[in-house]
C-alpha cells in the first residue's frame, strides 16, 4: 500500500514536473515570437518613416516643416520603443547583494518566482497556476524572513525589533494585495504585479541594506 502510495506520488510530481517544463517551453517560444514581431514593425515603421522624409524633402522642399516632423519622429521611435517595451521583469543587479551568500540566494529566489508570476500573468490562461504561483511567491517570502530574523537573532542584531515590525508590515500589505487579487485578478492583475515588483526591490535595496555593515563587522558572510 505504501509503495503503491509512493509511486502514485512520484507519477504526480512527474506529471507536475512535465506540465511546468512545458509551460515555460511555450511561454519561452511565445516570448521570442512576440518579441520578434514587435521589432520587426519597429523596423518598419523606421524604414517607412525614412522614405517619407526622402519624399517629403523632395516634395515640399527643406523650408517646410512637414518633413523635419517625420524625421523628429523617427527620432523619437526609439527612445519610445525603449521605454515601452522593457519585459517588465524583475532582473538580478550585483548592487542588490548584502554580502551574505544565504540571503543573496534568497533574495535570488524571490526574484525568480516573482518574475514566474509575471510570466503566469502574460502568457498562461490558467488562473489557478497563476495563483500557485502567486502563493508559492509569498509563502517563500515568509520562510526568507523568518530565515534573516533567525540570522539576526543569533547574531544580536541590535535593530531586530524594527526590523521584524517592518518584516509584520510588508507581510500584512502582501496579504492585503494577494486578498485583493484573489477576489478579482482580472481588474487588479496589473495593481498586483507593480506591487510585488516594487515592494521586492525596496525590501532589497533599502530594507536588507540596513543590516550589511553590521554583518560584515560580524564577519558573516
Amino acid at each position: 500500500m505504501q509503495l503503491h502510495a509512493l509511486n502514485s506520488n512520484t507519477s504526480q510530481l512527474s506529471e507536475i514536473q512535465h506540465f511546468q517544463v512545458v509551460w515555460v517551453y511555450k511561454k519561452f517560444i511565445k516570448g521570442i515570437v512576440m518579441k520578434a514581431l514587435t521589432n520587426l514593425l519597429v523596423v518598419l515603421a523606421l524604414v517607412a518613416g525614412a522614405v517619407g522624409v526622402v519624399l517629403s524633402f523632395m516634395t515640399f522642399g527643406p523650408a517646410h516643416p512637414v518633413p523635419w516632423i517625420i524625421l523628429a519622429i523617427i527620432i523619437i521611435i526609439p527612445f519610445l520603443y525603449n521605454k515601452f517595451a522593457s519585459d517588465g521583469y524583475v532582473h538580478w543587479n550585483d548592487k542588490y547583494s548584502v554580502n551574505i551568500p544565504s540571503i543573496d540566494d534568497d533574495h535570488k529566489r524571490l526574484i525568480v518566482l516573482i518574475n514566474q508570476f509575471i510570466s503566469s500573468t502574460h502568457y498562461y490562461n490558467s488562473k489557478e497556476f497563476e495563483q500557485k504561483a502567486l502563493h508559492e511567491l509569498v509563502d517563500y517570502t515568509k520562510y526568507h524572513f523568518d530565515r534573516e530574523e533567525k540570522l539576526m537573532q543569533d547574531n544580536g542584531y541590535p535593530d531586530y525589533e524594527e526590523h521584524h515590525k517592518q518584516h509584520e508590515i510588508m507581510i500584512k500589505k502582501v496579504n492585503e494585495v494577494v486578498a485583493k487579487y484573489t477576489q478579482n485578478s482580472e481588474t487588479t492583475v496589473t495593481e498586483t504585479v507593480d506591487f510585488l515588483r516594487d515592494w521586492l526591490i525596496n525590501h532589497i535595496q533599502k530594507t536588507d541594506q540596513q543590516y550589511m555593515s553590521f554583518f560584515k563587522d560580524k564577519n558573516i558572510s
